[in-house]
């Protein structure tokens, strides 16, 4: 059996900005636990994240893809619900055939922010499945999504 050298890329349709995990070696199940951080100007383009097995001499292999929509989150964002106290659940998000969720996902405030975990089904490939959690991050001097 070939174990995975797999790496995870985001990229931020139509910037084409890309953020990349370090290689995880020897591991067909591989855990990053890192923060990759992207810039966001069209609040409607999907973020779609990639998961290859990293080769050296050749090509990387896709071993499969999924899109993160943002939508639910920047939703619970704008109606400004600062004042609720922590771990309180403000949205739930169903698995559909138009996304690419594997099991329900919810939004939830908490320490001053609002994030959202998901566990997304990877596309193009037999089986599998990521887990990421999703934070919105205001860039000072940025205008924020409560001004948009």
């Amino acid at each position: 059996m070939k174990l995975a050298r797999a790496t995870l890329e985001m990229q931020k349709a139509p910037t084409r900005q890309k953020v990349k995990t370090r290689v995880v070696k020897g591991n067909c199940n591989p855990t990053w636990n890192e923060e990759l951080t992207i810039y966001i100007k069209d609040l409607n383009a999907p973020i779609v994240l990639s998961v290859y097995d990293k080769d050296t001499f050749t090509g990387d292999d896709s071993m499969g893809n999924a899109k993160i929509d943002i939508q639910p989150l920047v939703e619970c964002l704008r109606m400004g619900l600062q004042a609720l106290p922590d771990g309180t659940k403000v949205d739930r998000v169903q698995p559909s055939k138009d996304n690419y969720l594997a099991d329900e996902s919810c939004i939830i405030w908490n320490k001053g922010k609002m994030t959202q975990d998901m566990i997304l089904r990877l596309r193009n490939v037999e089986c599998g499945k990521v887990e990421v959690q999703i934070e919105w991050i205001d860039l000072p001097g940025s205008k924020g999504l409560l001004q948009n």
